[in-house]
Protein backbone atom coordinates (compact mmCIF):
# COMPACT_ATOMS: atom_id res chain seq x y z
CA UNK A 1 0.00 0.00 0.00
CA UNK A 2 1.33 3.46 -0.95
CA UNK A 3 2.37 5.64 1.95
CA UNK A 4 0.85 9.12 2.08
CA UNK A 5 1.48 12.42 3.85
CA UNK A 6 -0.78 15.46 4.19
CA UNK A 7 0.57 18.96 3.55
CA UNK A 8 -1.37 22.07 4.59
CA UNK A 9 -0.50 24.84 2.14
CA UNK A 10 -0.52 28.53 2.99
CA UNK A 11 1.39 31.72 2.28
CA UNK A 12 2.67 31.84 5.84
CA UNK A 13 3.22 34.66 8.28
CA UNK A 14 6.35 36.19 9.76
CA UNK A 15 7.44 34.38 12.93
CA UNK A 16 9.27 37.51 14.10
CA UNK A 17 10.02 41.05 12.92
CA UNK A 18 13.20 39.95 11.14
CA UNK A 19 11.12 37.66 8.89
CA UNK A 20 8.88 40.47 7.64
CA UNK A 21 11.42 41.45 4.98
CA UNK A 22 11.87 37.80 3.98
CA UNK A 23 8.10 37.42 3.60
CA UNK A 24 7.82 40.52 1.40
CA UNK A 25 10.87 39.58 -0.66
CA UNK A 26 9.65 36.05 -1.37
CA UNK A 27 6.09 37.18 -2.08
CA UNK A 28 7.08 39.81 -4.62
CA UNK A 29 9.64 37.47 -6.18
CA UNK A 30 6.76 35.09 -6.96
CA UNK A 31 5.93 35.16 -10.67
CA UNK A 32 2.31 34.37 -9.84
CA UNK A 33 2.06 37.50 -7.69
CA UNK A 34 3.91 39.79 -10.11
CA UNK A 35 3.48 38.19 -13.55
CA UNK A 36 6.15 40.09 -15.50
CA UNK A 37 9.67 39.48 -16.74
CA UNK A 38 12.16 38.63 -13.95
CA UNK A 39 14.22 41.83 -14.25
CA UNK A 40 11.17 44.07 -14.01
CA UNK A 41 9.76 41.95 -11.18
CA UNK A 42 12.95 42.44 -9.14
CA UNK A 43 12.81 46.19 -9.74
CA UNK A 44 9.15 46.50 -8.78
CA UNK A 45 9.68 44.26 -5.74
CA UNK A 46 12.58 46.42 -4.53
CA UNK A 47 10.50 49.58 -4.87
CA UNK A 48 7.50 48.09 -3.04
CA UNK A 49 9.57 46.60 -0.21
CA UNK A 50 11.55 49.82 0.27
CA UNK A 51 8.32 51.78 0.61
CA UNK A 52 6.41 49.32 2.77
CA UNK A 53 8.91 47.51 5.01
CA UNK A 54 8.89 49.89 7.98
CA UNK A 55 5.11 50.25 7.92
CA UNK A 56 4.58 46.50 7.75
CA UNK A 57 6.94 45.97 10.68
CA UNK A 58 4.99 48.53 12.70
CA UNK A 59 1.80 46.65 11.87
CA UNK A 60 3.33 43.40 13.11
CA UNK A 61 4.36 45.10 16.36
CA UNK A 62 0.66 45.66 17.04
CA UNK A 63 0.22 41.89 16.74
CA UNK A 64 2.96 41.20 19.27
CA UNK A 65 5.83 41.14 16.78
CA UNK A 66 4.72 38.08 14.81
CA UNK A 67 1.90 36.62 12.76
CA UNK A 68 -0.55 34.35 14.62
CA UNK A 69 -0.78 32.07 11.57
CA UNK A 70 2.13 29.64 12.26
CA UNK A 71 1.04 28.90 15.83
CA UNK A 72 -2.62 28.53 14.86
CA UNK A 73 -1.64 26.16 12.06
CA UNK A 74 0.36 23.99 14.47
CA UNK A 75 -2.67 23.82 16.78
CA UNK A 76 -4.76 22.70 13.81
CA UNK A 77 -2.20 20.01 12.95
CA UNK A 78 -2.21 18.87 16.57
CA UNK A 79 -5.95 18.27 16.42
CA UNK A 80 -5.71 16.55 13.04
CA UNK A 81 -3.07 14.15 14.36
CA UNK A 82 -5.61 12.86 16.88
CA UNK A 83 -7.97 11.80 14.09
CA UNK A 84 -5.72 11.06 11.10
CA UNK A 85 -3.05 8.37 10.95
CA UNK A 86 -0.93 10.32 8.48
CA UNK A 87 2.19 12.43 8.69
CA UNK A 88 0.91 16.04 8.56
CA UNK A 89 3.03 19.07 7.75
CA UNK A 90 2.56 22.80 7.31
CA UNK A 91 4.14 24.08 4.08
CA UNK A 92 4.37 27.85 3.96
CA UNK A 93 5.13 29.64 0.72
CA UNK A 94 7.11 32.69 1.82
CA UNK A 95 8.46 32.12 5.35
CA UNK A 96 9.31 29.05 7.47
CA UNK A 97 8.22 26.36 7.83
CA UNK A 98 9.08 25.87 4.16
CA UNK A 99 8.27 22.54 2.55
CA UNK A 100 11.84 21.28 2.03
CA UNK A 101 12.46 19.83 5.51
CA UNK A 102 9.14 17.99 5.45
CA UNK A 103 9.80 16.71 1.93
CA UNK A 104 13.20 15.36 2.99
CA UNK A 105 11.49 13.48 5.84
CA UNK A 106 8.88 12.10 3.45
CA UNK A 107 11.57 11.03 1.02
CA UNK A 108 13.49 9.26 3.80
CA UNK A 109 10.32 7.55 5.09
CA UNK A 110 9.33 6.32 1.64
CA UNK A 111 6.18 8.45 1.30
CA UNK A 112 4.86 7.79 -2.19
CA UNK A 113 2.01 10.33 -2.37
CA UNK A 114 1.62 13.88 -1.09
CA UNK A 115 -1.92 15.07 -0.41
CA UNK A 116 -1.87 18.85 -0.69
CA UNK A 117 -4.64 20.65 1.19
CA UNK A 118 -4.73 24.37 0.30
CA UNK A 119 -5.78 26.49 3.25
CA UNK A 120 -7.30 28.73 0.57
CA UNK A 121 -11.00 27.84 -0.05
CA UNK A 122 -11.02 29.40 -3.52
CA UNK A 123 -8.49 28.57 -6.24
CA UNK A 124 -6.18 31.26 -7.53
CA UNK A 125 -2.94 31.22 -9.47
CA UNK A 126 -1.60 33.51 -6.72
CA UNK A 127 -2.32 31.02 -3.96
CA UNK A 128 -2.99 27.36 -4.80
CA UNK A 129 -0.98 27.26 -8.04
CA UNK A 130 1.88 29.19 -6.48
CA UNK A 131 2.04 26.75 -3.53
CA UNK A 132 1.81 23.72 -5.82
CA UNK A 133 4.64 24.99 -8.03
CA UNK A 134 6.72 25.59 -4.91
CA UNK A 135 6.22 21.98 -3.76
CA UNK A 136 7.07 20.67 -7.24
CA UNK A 137 10.23 22.79 -7.46
CA UNK A 138 11.44 21.71 -4.00
CA UNK A 139 10.81 18.04 -4.85
CA UNK A 140 12.86 18.50 -8.03
CA UNK A 141 15.71 20.08 -6.06
CA UNK A 142 16.07 17.07 -3.76
CA UNK A 143 15.41 14.44 -6.42
CA UNK A 144 12.12 13.30 -4.91
CA UNK A 145 9.28 12.30 -7.24
CA UNK A 146 6.15 11.31 -5.30
CA UNK A 147 2.64 11.38 -6.70
CA UNK A 148 1.17 14.79 -5.92
CA UNK A 149 -2.57 15.14 -5.35
CA UNK A 150 -4.16 18.55 -4.78
CA UNK A 151 -7.44 18.64 -2.85
CA UNK A 152 -10.03 20.47 -4.95
CA UNK A 153 -11.30 23.96 -4.03
CA UNK A 154 -14.01 23.72 -1.39
CA UNK A 155 -15.59 27.20 -1.56
CA UNK A 156 -18.98 25.67 -2.35
CA UNK A 157 -18.74 22.50 -0.25
CA UNK A 158 -21.82 22.18 2.00
CA UNK A 159 -19.81 21.52 5.15
CA UNK A 160 -17.49 24.44 4.40
CA UNK A 161 -20.48 26.76 4.01
CA UNK A 162 -22.02 25.41 7.21
CA UNK A 163 -18.74 26.01 9.07
CA UNK A 164 -18.56 29.56 7.68
CA UNK A 165 -22.07 30.34 8.86
CA UNK A 166 -21.17 28.85 12.25
CA UNK A 167 -18.41 31.50 12.61
CA UNK A 168 -20.78 34.26 11.46
CA UNK A 169 -23.47 33.23 13.95
CA UNK A 170 -20.83 32.91 16.67
CA UNK A 171 -19.64 36.47 15.96
CA UNK A 172 -23.11 38.07 16.02
CA UNK A 173 -23.89 36.29 19.29
CA UNK A 174 -27.08 37.46 20.97
CA UNK A 175 -27.36 40.60 18.84
CA UNK A 176 -30.12 41.00 16.25
CA UNK A 177 -28.61 40.25 12.80
CA UNK A 178 -31.45 42.24 11.24
CA UNK A 179 -29.78 45.41 12.50
CA UNK A 180 -26.44 44.57 10.85
CA UNK A 181 -24.96 44.51 7.38
CA UNK A 182 -22.90 41.38 6.79
CA UNK A 183 -19.83 42.19 4.70
CA UNK A 184 -18.14 39.12 3.25
CA UNK A 185 -14.55 40.26 2.73
CA UNK A 186 -12.32 38.47 0.24
CA UNK A 187 -8.67 39.23 -0.46
CA UNK A 188 -8.43 41.40 -3.56
CA UNK A 189 -6.54 40.68 -6.77
CA UNK A 190 -5.41 42.92 -9.63
CA UNK A 191 -7.86 42.86 -12.54
CA UNK A 192 -4.97 41.95 -14.84
CA UNK A 193 -4.72 38.55 -13.12
CA UNK A 194 -8.50 38.00 -13.33
CA UNK A 195 -8.54 38.97 -17.01
CA UNK A 196 -5.74 36.46 -17.65
CA UNK A 197 -8.20 33.71 -16.68
CA UNK A 198 -7.85 33.32 -12.91
CA UNK A 199 -11.12 31.77 -11.62
CA UNK A 200 -10.88 33.38 -8.17
CA UNK A 201 -13.55 36.09 -8.63
CA UNK A 202 -16.17 33.61 -9.91
CA UNK A 203 -15.45 31.22 -7.05
CA UNK A 204 -15.69 34.02 -4.48
CA UNK A 205 -19.05 35.07 -5.92
CA UNK A 206 -20.29 31.46 -5.81
CA UNK A 207 -19.05 31.27 -2.20
CA UNK A 208 -21.06 34.38 -1.31
CA UNK A 209 -24.20 33.02 -2.99
CA UNK A 210 -23.93 29.75 -1.07
CA UNK A 211 -23.55 31.56 2.26
CA UNK A 212 -26.61 33.69 1.50
CA UNK A 213 -28.67 30.57 0.76
CA UNK A 214 -27.48 28.77 3.88
CA UNK A 215 -28.16 31.77 6.12
CA UNK A 216 -31.69 31.91 4.71
CA UNK A 217 -32.14 28.20 5.42
CA UNK A 218 -30.98 28.78 8.99
CA UNK A 219 -33.41 31.67 9.38
CA UNK A 220 -30.58 34.14 10.01
CA UNK A 221 -31.53 37.41 8.33
CA UNK A 222 -29.09 40.29 8.04
CA UNK A 223 -30.18 43.75 6.91
CA UNK A 224 -27.95 43.38 3.86
CA UNK A 225 -25.23 40.98 2.72
CA UNK A 226 -22.42 42.51 0.69
CA UNK A 227 -19.23 41.29 -0.95
CA UNK A 228 -16.12 43.47 -0.72
CA UNK A 229 -12.43 43.02 -1.45
CA UNK A 230 -9.59 43.98 0.88
CA UNK A 231 -5.80 44.47 0.77
CA UNK A 232 -5.46 46.53 -2.40
CA UNK A 233 -1.87 47.60 -3.12
CA UNK A 234 -0.82 50.21 -5.69
CA UNK A 235 -2.78 52.26 -8.18
CA UNK A 236 -3.73 49.60 -10.75
CA UNK A 237 -7.29 48.31 -11.10
CA UNK A 238 -8.26 45.66 -8.55
CA UNK A 239 -11.41 43.70 -7.85
CA UNK A 240 -14.20 45.90 -6.56
CA UNK A 241 -15.87 47.07 -4.44
CA UNK A 242 -12.93 47.88 -2.20
CA UNK A 243 -13.74 47.26 1.47
CA UNK A 244 -12.34 50.64 2.51
CA UNK A 245 -14.71 52.40 0.10
CA UNK A 246 -17.65 50.37 1.39
CA UNK A 247 -16.84 51.29 4.98
CA UNK A 248 -16.38 54.97 4.13
CA UNK A 249 -19.77 55.17 2.45
CA UNK A 250 -22.07 53.43 4.93
CA UNK A 251 -25.81 53.08 4.67
CA UNK A 252 -25.88 51.23 7.98
CA UNK A 253 -23.76 51.94 11.04
CA UNK A 254 -23.66 48.36 12.32
CA UNK A 255 -21.55 45.83 10.41
CA UNK A 256 -20.19 42.33 10.79
CA UNK A 257 -17.14 41.48 8.67
CA UNK A 258 -16.49 37.85 7.78
CA UNK A 259 -13.21 37.03 5.94
CA UNK A 260 -14.21 34.40 3.38
CA UNK A 261 -10.81 34.02 1.68
CA UNK A 262 -8.92 32.92 4.80
CA UNK A 263 -9.23 29.84 6.98
CA UNK A 264 -6.52 30.79 9.50
CA UNK A 265 -6.29 34.20 11.16
CA UNK A 266 -3.33 36.28 10.04
CA UNK A 267 -2.17 39.88 9.74
CA UNK A 268 -4.80 40.62 7.12
CA UNK A 269 -7.61 39.59 9.43
CA UNK A 270 -6.28 40.56 12.86
CA UNK A 271 -4.48 43.75 11.81
CA UNK A 272 -6.08 44.94 8.57
CA UNK A 273 -9.68 44.10 9.42
CA UNK A 274 -9.71 44.24 13.21
CA UNK A 275 -7.32 47.16 13.84
CA UNK A 276 -6.78 49.27 10.71
CA UNK A 277 -10.31 49.12 9.32
CA UNK A 278 -11.82 49.33 12.80
CA UNK A 279 -10.11 52.74 13.14
CA UNK A 280 -11.86 53.86 9.95
CA UNK A 281 -15.21 52.70 11.33
CA UNK A 282 -14.64 54.44 14.66
CA UNK A 283 -13.68 57.73 13.00
CA UNK A 284 -16.83 57.61 10.86
CA UNK A 285 -18.95 56.82 13.93
CA UNK A 286 -20.12 53.25 13.44
CA UNK A 287 -22.33 52.05 16.27
CA UNK A 288 -20.88 48.55 16.12
CA UNK A 289 -18.08 46.96 14.11
CA UNK A 290 -17.57 43.20 14.51
CA UNK A 291 -14.93 41.03 12.85
CA UNK A 292 -15.60 37.28 12.84
CA UNK A 293 -12.79 34.83 13.48
CA UNK A 294 -11.48 32.43 10.87
CA UNK A 295 -11.83 28.67 11.36
CA UNK A 296 -8.35 28.28 12.88
CA UNK A 297 -8.35 24.95 14.77
CA UNK A 298 -12.12 24.70 15.20
CA UNK A 299 -13.60 21.20 15.32
CA UNK A 300 -15.74 21.94 12.27
CA UNK A 301 -12.63 22.79 10.22
CA UNK A 302 -10.82 19.70 11.45
CA UNK A 303 -13.81 17.60 10.38
CA UNK A 304 -13.93 19.39 7.02
CA UNK A 305 -10.27 18.62 6.28
CA UNK A 306 -10.80 14.98 7.22
CA UNK A 307 -13.88 14.76 5.02
CA UNK A 308 -12.27 16.45 2.00
CA UNK A 309 -9.14 14.29 2.15
CA UNK A 310 -11.00 11.04 2.83
CA UNK A 311 -11.63 10.13 -0.79
CA UNK A 312 -7.91 10.42 -1.55
CA UNK A 313 -6.65 8.39 1.41
CA UNK A 314 -5.69 4.79 1.04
Amino acid sequence: MAKQALFLLNMGGANNLDEVELFLHNMFADKNILPMNPWLRRLVATIIITKRLDDVKENYKLLGGKSPLPELTEKLIGKLHKKLELPIYAAMRYVPPFATDALLKCQKEGIEELLLFPLYPQYSTTTTRSSLEDIEARCQEIGYYPKITVIEPYYDDYNYIAASVEKIVEAIGEKDPGEYDLILSAHGLPMSIIKAGDPYEKQVEANVSAIKIYLKERGVTFRQIKLAYQSKVGSSAWLEPNLVDVLRNPDNMKVLIYPIAFTIDNSETLFELDIEHREIAEKIGYEDYIVAKCFNDSDSFVDLIIKLTKKYRL
